[in-house]
């Protein structure tokens, strides 16, 4: 069985990646082969750019299709999925949103539910999952003793990426198991970030206080930061979903799969300290 796992330099498909450790056949699609992950097959070909995916798709029986977030996104999926089904691939492992739906509140939730939407009719075996945020999002937010953020007093199932990278495997290695099944995949436990900061504190061996920002504030960071206007607003846009307690609640999907529960935020910041607080 072979996997083409795109997506390969970001952070979800790295971690899938390393999930798939010792899986043979594995193979990458990348815009540049020298930026390529080693020790898997590589593909060169751009998923906005449908003439280059043929001999990429050729072969292929499970495809892990992530597309960057942006306008383009369903383009992106689109292409993809008529790329597998002209190659004969049998299944898709989609990385949709948390929340995708046409009255999603976000913009990007609205373009994942069309692009599920497309797989589902596409006539290919598919599996969708749904990652809650990643606990991932708050590296480099503590700066001193202070963690900043902009959720505001909201609660959520965060996640971390490496279980992310977990589950992923586990279906792209047995996919037939998941065939028509959507999952939304969250941690353990619905947390603030006060409650993190408090978690922080314990980890760090010193208090750790929360200090609120707005979602303009944080808008107005990242645009400065050089952040598309774009990526800028829809996350604003999830930050204000967020604050409102739209994120608050876990799911048991990870761990009817898994068999074990999703780390908790204690376990992802004894790990991570070092990116949380650089």
């Amino acid at each position: 069985m072979s996997i083409l796992i795109t997506g390969a330099n970001g952070t979800v498909s790295s971690a899938v990646l390393r999930s798939l450790s010792g899986t043979a056949d594995v193979r990458v699609l990348v815009r540049d082969a020298a930026k390529a992950p080693s020790g898997v097959e590589v593909a060169v070909g751009d998923l906005d750019d449908p003439a280059t995916l043929d001999r990429a798709f050729q072969g292929v029986d499970t495809l892990w299709l992530l597309t960057a977030m942006g306008p383009q996104a369903p383009h992106a999926s689109m292409n993809a999925v008529w790329a597998a089904r002209k190659a004969g691939v049998s299944h898709v492992v989609r990385m949709s949103a948390i929340g995708a739906a046409h009255d999603a509140p976000t913009r990007n939730g609205r373009l994942h539910a069309l692009s599920d939407v497309e797989l589902a009719a596409s006539g290919l075996d598919w599996t969708v999952i749904r990652p809650a945020f990643f606990m991932q999002n708050l590296f480099g937010s503590v700066n001193g003793d202070t963690l900043y953020g902009a959720l505001g007093e909201g609660r959520l199932g965060m996640i971390d990426v490496r279980d992310i990278g977990d589950f992923a495997a586990a279906v792209l290695r047995a996919p037939a198991q998941h065939k028509g099944s959507t999952y939304t995949l969250t941690g353990p436990a619905g947390i603030s970030l006060r409650d993190a900061a408090a978690v922080l504190g314990e980890v760090y061996g010193t208090p750790i206080t929360y200090q609120p920002m707005t979602p303009d504030d944080a808008q107005r960071s990242m645009l400065d930061a050089g952040v598309s206007p774009w990526i800028a607003a829809v996350t604003k846009e999830y930050l204000t979903a967020y604050s409102a307690g739209w994120g608050d609640y876990t799911t048991p999907d990870f761990e009817k799969v898994m068999g074990r529960p999703a780390r908790s935020f204690a376990d992802f910041a004894r790990t991570h300290a070092a990116e949380l607080r650089p």
